[in-house]
């Protein structure tokens, strides 16, 4: 909607000055800024005339790559996505088309024909390595942002303006500090908005949206308590991080690091720990070996399962080809929204999710191991019958696949998708080398199977969760499914679950943590460990009910996590300042028993997103984009989708950008 009392480009061409303010320079913010340029220059094309438009982009960090992405960190951190996946360009021709700027893999190729001389020799070492299936580096995605902003920045429309701020937005108010509206309804924005900016002054202007990203979080109490009891006992404690934050110098060599924490952070944590201080992983033939430099510490992880994320399979897309979900589709979201069913999360949507999983790893045990199923027609059309959804039936669906499974396929040959999860489940361990080996043994089993692709079953049970999760962001947006399933069910247990199995590193990575655990660097604390601080020895303490022998102990602790994506325990001056004016409010959930819990997100009104006040009303002007809309929309840490020729094309891929053209549209009248 229009940016009232603002300025607007009209339909006729005539003109005044619109200034809007960008809070936050990382990729969404840079998206925002690629679509207002996107949209005056569509303007500007269709209607000649004068127009007046500038942007002020705000944040400490050099504008394109933001805070996570800078292209001076370390190479050894690795995106999570291959080449081929990421942008912050659309390529939905229903948007206003771009003044500039592609999709990473395109500047990935162009740079290898033609390099940029601005270029370093690392960042051209890199791209003369770096195929489209391959994982960057995030050092040379932030190369790739900043060049995307300097070709945006040099082809502005006439009469646009854009201007830099490296500081901090430290509070953002009304000039006039109007009166609070009707609850549920826009508050007419009568001024402007007065940011203030870090280390003094402020800018007015008529529209802010708060592209914040990744914010520093307040500890939780057990997470202060550790720190506490560190300083007090002069140990080191590492709290949540971006990890290109994080001084890993001062990890001492030779020394046993607790280490909690085995998702993604818990990769990098390793890279820097070993690759980091010149060690070295050696192809051996038919495995990988690491060579110590001598300068590692003693790396003992411990996490819930045990064990680290499930690596990603060898794919050609960033979806198998070889599945197709059947269930879990459009056709069965449009029924429930035709027959007014508001869709419950563990009652409604997974079990069609379950049964694309069943039938994507079964339909690839018959294609990939035959004489694990020997009469695979009968068996297909039993299990394709028994999978079936029945409107409003009471029969136990899943009864009838056990029924089917127990005539056709083998014990060994069966799907345990909660085994998968936890593969170390219901196993005690005599010693720790009997935990670090059963490990070992996983992660080259997850290797192996990643290898095989498509060829797989469990990798494609997998993929078809994968496939589901881009479904299900959809499916659950803006209030597509209860809020008691999304606490207890899509938050409350799906979400860690699927991101074990389908949010790992590359297979690389499983593989070097083998090498590393067979070569002594790293060690396992074993499943359901508890952290603590034993103050008689003056350590830091780890032990696992699954594992005999004594706790384990450490001068060093690290959490290998990221800051809590949470609104409330957000360290940042500018959300307090939000939230204690009223401006912003988090969004209350209803549980099942009725009770109200916090979300981690800000709540807000759709379409363009803009926050709700504490009074209920809504502020024209103000809008949010990214990862505090994580009550609103499932899944906002994942980037943007490029489009990949011959592969699904899910409306939650370029889902980031859409919000990005919403909130331009809107701030130019349009």
């Amino acid at each position: 909607m229009p940016v009232a009392h603002a300025d607007t480009l009209d339909a006729v061409g005539k003109s005044k000055s619109i200034r809007t303010a960008i809070i936050g320079a990382g990729p969404r913010g840079t998206s925002v800024l690629e679509r207002l340029l996107a949209h005056a220059a569509a303007h500007a094309a269709a209607h000649p005339g004068p127009a007046a438009l500038h942007i002020d982009v705000i944040d400490p960090y050099p504008a394109g790559p933001g805070h996570v992405w800078q292209p001076g960190q370390s190479r050894l951190y690795l995106m999570n996505t291959p080449s081929f996946y990421p942008t912050v360009i659309p390529q939905d021709p229903r948007m206003a088309p771009p003044v500039a700027g592609t999709t990473f893999d395109h500047w990935r190729a162009r740079q290898q024909r033609e390099p940029m001389p601005a270029l370093t020799l690392d960042e051209r070492s890199e791209l003369a390595a770096l195929g489209s299936r391959d994982f960057p580096s995030r050092a040379l995605y932030g190369r790739y942002l900043r060049c995307t902003l300097d070709e945006l920045t040099a082809k502005l429309p006439d009469g646009v303006t854009v201007s830099f701020h490296e500081t901090t937005a430290v509070s953002v108010r009304p000039s006039d500090h109007g009166t609070a509206g009707t609850p549920g309804e826009a508050i007419p924005n009568t001024g402007t908005f007065d940011v203030g900016l870090g280390g003094g002054g402020s800018l007015t202007v008529d529209s802010v949206v708060l592209a914040l990203g990744h914010l520093a979080s307040r500890l939780n109490p057990e997470q202060r308590e550790l720190q506490a009891s560190a300083a007090q006992l002069g140990l080191s404690y590492f709290p949540p991080a971006v990890p290109a934050d994080v001084d890993w110098a001062a990890v001492p060599p030779g020394e046993p690091v607790l280490v909690r924490g085995m998702g993604l952070n818990f990769f990098d944590v390793m890279g820097q720990l070993t690759e980091g201080r010149g060690g070295k992983f050696i192809d051996a033939g038919t495995r990988l070996d690491y060579q110590p430099s001598g300068h590692e510490p003693r790396i003992i992880a411990g996490s819930r399962r045990g064990v680290p994320y499930r690596a990603k399979a060898a794919l050609a897309g960033y979806y198998p080809a070889s599945v197709t979900l059947r269930y879990l589709t459009e056709a069965a979201l449009e029924r429930f929204a035709a027959t007014g069913i508001r869709p419950g999360f563990d009652h409604d949507l997974w079990p069609l999710l379950h049964r694309d999983t069943l039938w994507a790893y079964y339909s690839t045990l018959v294609r990939s191991q035959p004489a694990a199923v020997p009469d695979a027609s009968a068996f297909l059309a039993a299990l394709d019958e028994a999978l079936r959804p029945h409107a409003h039936s009471a029969v136990n669906w899943e009864a009838a696949v056990e029924s089917v499974l127990a005539v056709h396929v083998g014990p060994r040959h069966r799907l345990d998708l909660r085994g998968l999860a936890s593969p170390l489940a219901g196993r005690s361990f005599g010693s720790r080398a009997e935990l670090d080996a059963a490990v070992v043994e996983y992660l080259l089993d997850d290797a192996r199977r990643s290898a095989l692709g498509e060829e797989d079953p469990v990798k494609m049970a997998i993929g078809a969760l994968h496939h589901g999760r881009a479904v299900l962001k959809t499916a659950v947006a803006d209030g597509g499914i209860t809020d008691e399933s999304w606490v207890a069910g899509l938050r409350g247990w799906f979400e860690s679950f699927v991101e074990g199995l389908a949010s790992g590193p590359p297979a690389l990575r499983a593989e070097q943590l083998a090498a590393l655990a067979r070569a002594g660097v790293v060690s396992f604390v074993g499943p359901d460990p508890r952290f603590s601080v034993d103050r008689r020895t003056g350590r830091f303490a780890a032990v696992s009910p699954w594992v005999s022998g004594p706790p384990v102990a450490a001068k060093t602790m690290v959490e290998a996590l990221a800051p809590a994506n949470r609104v409330s325990a957000n360290d940042s001056p500018l959300l307090e300042q939000l939230l204690a004016d009223g401006m912003v409010r988090p969004r209350l959930m209803m549980t099942a028993e009725g009770a109200p819990v916090q979300a981690t997100g800000l709540d807000v009104a759709p379409h363009p997103y803009r926050p709700l006040a504490a009074s209920g009303s809504v502020a024209d002007g103000l809008f949010v984009l990214g990862l505090q809309l994580s009550a609103t929309q499932w899944g906002t840490a994942i980037a943007a989708e490029a489009l990949q020729p011959g592969g699904p094309t899910y409306a939650s891929g370029q889902r980031t950008l859409r919000d990005a053209d919403e909130i331009a549209q809107a701030i130019l009248g349009q």
